[in-house]
């Protein structure tokens, strides 16, 4: 087992590494940037090293500095949390030469998910369904303009290096494929460095499912169960649950046999997550693979009692999954909503201090976060204050809890999404589990929720 591990991360996920490694016995290493100083994750973690500016490019994105306070602490492993570097190839390569362990999947792992049309045909090739396309990167106007017409409207333009809703674009005809093209395509470049795209089929309606996963170095693979994600805006996750209500426990346990033998084969290890579409007739496709924790991963935790952070140390040192998980019973159902610093009508971000900061308890009900009285949501990184995480016996316990708990938790001094979430709980259409990933689309108009 490691002896010390860094964090390369912030926030809620920082803070909830450092909990892992204090229950495992190993010490932890922050780093921060100057915005962070008065955090909680450098507060409680055993060291702390400042790694520059505010701005992410010179800070938390610097791996020449995450390298240097890693080698200066003297630590054996790096944990990357999600987003920053956590799917950075490149990052991983640099660890492995560092002889410092990284945790999480291989570099040749995170290079090959990283690449998206190359995913594709990994998991197309392991036998999970994909959605129709083009075959691999589109390299001009003239091109995408031939492979609409092969594939049919509506498409959709896809940047191959990104995710979370950048580089991409929607077109339902040659003329607006032409627009889209371009614009996917300099988004593109501008978010990840790279300009390249590709082209899918776009579902009209489809529900968003994912499967979290599980990989250890002896080439076993499991599934967690999956997790709901439909309910989302401009591709960024709200309000994830699981089970799934879209799903029955024949198509569950078929669907993860599939994503089970897809990673089995090209000898995944480590935490991720398959990500799916599932279309009005109930096909399903692949989309994506993350190969990180996901944000969404309480969700997963409160009804396996899989702690998925000790999983992945412990996976990363080398142990088996018979070992790391053993027999997993699931149960119960658990949502979870993401309280971020936005007006929850214009969603225009909402940083600064907050004065009041009250957390609801009781059982079933679970934050995390880092946030606390006095403490400044800075302008420079995601606009995530805490998740609210509710668990009960089934679906309908599991969200009366959350609206109570919503309720009872109290923020000031910013505004937050808190009342979006309480209006979206109060609609008759998601407490019936009748949603796709438009249902937002009805909040932005005002229409029914």
């Amino acid at each position: 087992m490691f002896r010390k591990i860094l964090i390369a991360n912030r926030g809620e996920i920082a803070l909830r590494v450092i909990c892992a490694c204090k229950e495992l016995g190993i010490g932890t290493v922050a780093v921060y940037s100057e915005a962070d100083r008065n955090s909680l994750h450098v507060k409680f973690a055993d060291e702390a090293v400042c790694i520059g500016p505010p701005r992410s490019a010179d800070s938390y994105l610097n791996i020449p500095h995450v390298i240097s306070a890693a080698e200066i602490t003297n630590v054996d492993a790096i944990h990357p949390g999600y987003g920053f570097l956590s799917e950075n190839a490149n990052f991983a390569e640099v660890c492995e030469a560092s002889e410092i362990t990284f945790i999480g999947p291989s570099s040749d792992i995170l290079r090959m998910m990283g690449e998206k049309e190359q995913a594709r045909r990994e998991m197309s090739a392991g036998g999970l369904p994909i959605v129709p396309g083009s075959d691999g990167i589109v390299p001009d106007e003239a091109a995408a303009v031939a492979e609409g017409k092969r594939i049919g409207y509506p498409l959709i333009v896809k940047a191959s290096a990104g995710g979370g809703g950048r580089g991409m674009r929607v077109a339902r005809s040659e003329a607006e494929l032409k627009t889209a093209f371009g614009t996917a395509r300099t988004e593109a470049l501008q978010a990840f460095g790279v300009p390249d795209v590709y082209l899918e089929k776009f579902i009209e309606r489809p529900r968003h499912i994912e499967f979290q996963i599980l990989g250890d170095q002896h080439g076993r693979v499991m599934s967690l169960g999956e997790r709901e994600c439909s309910i989302q805006r401009r591709h960024q996750k709200l309000i994830e649950e699981s089970p799934s209500p879209a799903l029955t426990p024949e198509r569950r346990e078929q669907l993860a046999k599939l994503v089970v033998g897809a990673l089995e084969r090209v000898g995944y290890c480590g935490a991720g997550t398959v990500e799916l579409l599932m279309d009005e007739d109930g096909s399903f496709y692949f989309i994506e693979m993350n190969a990180r924790i996901q944000v969404e991963h309480p969700v997963t935790e409160m009804v396996t009692n899989v702690d998925l952070i000790k999983s992945q140390v412990r996976l990363a040192a080398g142990e088996g999954l018979e070992d790391v998980v053993g027999h997993m019973a699931t149960g119960g159902h658990s949502i979870e909503c993401r309280i971020n610093a936005e007006d929850p009508e214009t969603f225009v971000p909402s940083p600064g201090r907050i004065t009041v900061f009250q957390l609801p308890g009781g059982t079933g009900v679970r934050v995390d976060t880092a946030a606390y009285a006095d403490a400044v949501i800075p302008p420079y990184y995601d606009s995530l204050v805490a998740k609210l995480i509710c668990r009960g016996r089934d679906r309908t316990e599991s969200l009366a809890r959350m609206r109570r708990a919503l309720e009872m938790f109290v923020i000031e001094g910013i505004k937050t999404t808190i009342p979006m979430h309480r209006r979206i709980l109060a609609d008759p259409d998601f407490e019936a589990g009748r949603f796709d990933t438009h249902f937002m689309e009805r909040y932005a108009t005002g229409n029914g929720i």
